[in-house]
């Protein structure tokens, strides 16, 4: 049984990755911490988990966390998780953080993008980009995984495909991409209220958002040449997922039969990949819940272009559910462990 401690248990990933871990046959949840409501049950912060989970949360002790955990998930803001990992890691814990600190392979990108130097620059030469259908095999030699975004996981799966193959135009990628409101967190902030949302939807960070240098770096590796590409966020008044419609020009004629199988042999094996035929296309109620990730396309043959619409819980496939498929990996438990309940379609 692997022990496990969860810091930053009460936001919203956080507490997804609580959820899960309670069903999980392998791991035993010993350690939830909460800055805001140490001292406090879990199951009185979010009263769904009354009678299931009852731990006490607490403050952060390192001393403490070492003595009863294995693997621990740091669901901590971006900037705090640099300053509290390297000495869990030191300790020999591994880690799986779903901020964005240690999702770069480069400190100079991290630190142009994020606007302040990496506290922890020699750290990025040991973490591994946790998305775990492209770097399987190096996320279970690590004691440290950069847990993907959501936006991210969403359209890098929906892309890496094509760019793999050589038939997208690299300068003409565009994603166009929606949010529901879970996705900035559990915070009071203005623009994330209920009446400022709904029955509205806007763009935001538009050209400046952090998640492009991610998916720069991913599709790059990929593409082994530098990419560079528009995308562009919306927010919607959902409470869950991302529906990413992104678009390539390619470089030779293809049918959107000829792609689908393209995308299937791509994926063939992976079980939280569904590639939807010719002429459907995902939907975000298909996926809600889960840790499933819906990917259809459709071949504009009068423009030469790729549409790609890609669709992801962000709180599960977005965050908790795959750092729970990445500790699966780094414990040697089944990679689908927990994680195969189907979504909540209504």
């Amino acid at each position: 049984m692997v022990k496990v401690g969860v810091l930053g248990a009460t936001g919203y990933a956080g507490i997804e990755v609580v959820r899960l871990l309670l069903s999980h046959p392998g791991a035993r949840l010993e350690r939830a911490v909460s800055h805001s409501f140490a001292g406090q049950k879990i199951s009185d912060v979010y009263p769904s988990l009354k009678g299931i989970c009852d731990i006490e949360l607490c403050g952060l002790d390192a001393d403490d966390i070492t003595k009863s955990c294995d693997v621990v998930f740091t669901a901590l803001p971006h900037g705090a998780s640099k300053t509290v990992i390297p000495d869990l890691y030191k300790r020999g814990l591994k880690v799986i953080d779903l901020s964005g600190d240690f999702r770069y392979n480069d400190p100079k990108v991290y630190e142009e993008w994020y606007g302040e130097p990496h506290s922890a620059p020699e750290l990025l030469r040991e973490s591994v980009y946790g998305l775990c259908e492209l770097h399987r095999g190096e996320i279970k030699k690590s004691r440290l995984i950069g847990n993907p975004g959501c936006y991210t996981t969403c359209s890098i799966l929906a892309l890496a495909p094509l760019v793999d193959a050589g038939v997208a135009e690299l300068r003409s990628l565009i994603i166009d991409a929606k949010s529901g409101v879970t996705g900035a967190g559990r915070s009071a902030a203005l623009p994330n209220i209920y009446c400022e949302v709904n029955e509205s939807l806007k763009a935001y960070k538009v050209a400046a958002h952090r998640h492009t240098s991610e998916i720069e770096q991913e599709l790059s590796l990929i593409a082994g040449e530098n990419i560079k590409l528009s995308f562009t966020p919306h927010l919607v008044p959902m409470q869950r997922g991302i529906f990413a419609t992104c678009y390539a020009d390619l470089t030779k004629p293809m049918t959107t039969a000829e792609a689908v199988e393209l995308y299937k042999k791509y994926y063939e094996g992976e079980e939280f990949i569904r590639v939807y035929e010719a002429g459907t296309l995902p939907e975000i109620k298909h996926v809600s819940g889960s840790n499933y990730a819906g990917i259809g396309m459709v071949i504009d043959e009068r423009l030469g272009r790729a549409v790609v619409v890609s669709c992801i819980d962000n709180l599960i496939k977005g965050a908790a559910g795959q750092a729970v498929q990445n500790m699966n990996l780094i414990c040697g438990f089944d990679e689908g462990e927990g994680l195969r309940a189907a979504g909540m379609y209504l």
